[in-house]
């Protein structure tokens, strides 16, 4: 059993949708980050960086529960748990790496600075707004680019690197990005959608 903490965030969809993927056995629990849940003595003896989603593995390494934060960690733990959507050629899952971490480091933090500065800071900040919403129109037309050569993230198979990648395009409303220069993600993005484990994922993040 996997207990999931959550909550509808770019981020915690990721890790619903590979649970979906792989039939796994979890329970959702919600922590509203709205309300500062995650802030709790009780989320930060599990997070203390007070930050959704995370994972306990009730039969982790060596049948011992173990605790997983960080959205691109727990999907490596969890295929490489399962064996799953992790490229077995060795060329496509060092892309599928390449793409995960290019999810995490530069396009997931690029769109979530864009939103912040152009809708949640208290006052505008003219430069950081340009800084930011530039890259995160920049990020979506470097990922447009590998999709246009690749069905998929790490090549000709759905990946981990997909997974990850989904959430921010899912809200790229938040960050003001849209499909404008990017007709491949476009055809990427409703290939994803289409996926049944995905609608699993946003009905029980939603719910």
């Amino acid at each position: 059993m996997i207990d999931l903490y959550a909550f509808a965030t770019p981020n915690s969809i990721k890790v619903p949708i590979l649970l979906e993927e792989l039939g796994a056995d979890y329970t959702y629990h919600p922590v509203n980050i709205r309300a500062g849940e995650q802030k709790t003595p009780e989320f930060l003896a599990r997070n203390p960086n007070a930050k959704v989603p995370l994972i306990v593995d009730q039969d982790g390494p060596g049948g011992a529960p173990i605790t997983v934060v960080e959205s691109a960690a727990i999907l490596l733990y969890l295929a490489e748990k399962f064996g799953r959507f992790i490229p077995t050629d060795p060329v496509a899952r060092v892309r599928c790496y390449e793409w995960l971490m290019f999810q995490a480091a530069g396009l997931g933090p690029m769109f979530g600075q864009s939103g912040y500065f152009l809708k949640l800071a208290p006052e505008p900040v003219p430069a950081a707004i340009d800084r930011f919403h530039t890259e995160a129109k920049r990020n979506m037309r470097v990922l447009d680019g590998r999709l246009a050569e690749a069905e998929w993230l790490a090549g000709d198979d759905y990946s981990i690197a997909d997974v990850a990648t989904f959430g921010w395009i899912w809200r790229r409303a938040f960050a003001e990005v849209d499909f404008s220069e990017a007709p491949n993600v476009e055809r990427w993005f409703a290939a994803m959608e289409a996926r049944p484990a995905i609608g699993r994922a946003i009905a029980k993040l939603a719910g």
